[in-house]
């Protein structure tokens, strides 16, 4: 997925670095969010490749990672969905993966879906 990128990887990790630094998270700017939401769930293909599993955080994203059965059409057997805040919280390690699921923060159904083993994620070298 690298190679697609729309986010160039050095805007995306300056966008959830100003996220995670902001005081008011809620009050940071669309852009600003919607730039770290679309890098963060492309790394995370990047990490676990594969495409069993759904990830949908709308409006800004969705991809398909981890190794297991191919999806090519339809609803996915394996989907996990949450909102931007969230999403980020558990990129940055702000909130666990456990912790999203039990709370309902963070919808999961099918197999594969617990990433607790991908996030958070770190910026490469």
């Amino acid at each position: 997925m690298a190679g697609r990128r729309r986010i160039p990887v050095d805007e995306g990790w300056a966008a959830l670095h100003a996220w995670s630094a902001s005081d008011d998270r809620s009050a940071v700017d669309r852009a600003t969010v919607a730039t770290a939401v679309r890098h963060t769930v492309a790394e995370l293909a990047d990490v676990a490749p594969g495409r069993s599993v759904e990830v949908r955080v709308p409006p800004f994203a969705a991809a398909q990672c981890v190794e297991g059965p191919v999806h090519t059409r339809g609803t996915p057997p394996a989907v996990v969905e949450t909102d931007p805040q969230t999403w980020l919280e558990l990129a940055v390690g702000d909130l666990a993966w456990a912790d999203g699921v039990a709370s309902g923060r963070v919808r999961v159904s099918g197999q594969r879906t617990d990433l607790s083993a991908h996030l958070p994620l770190t910026a490469s070298p």
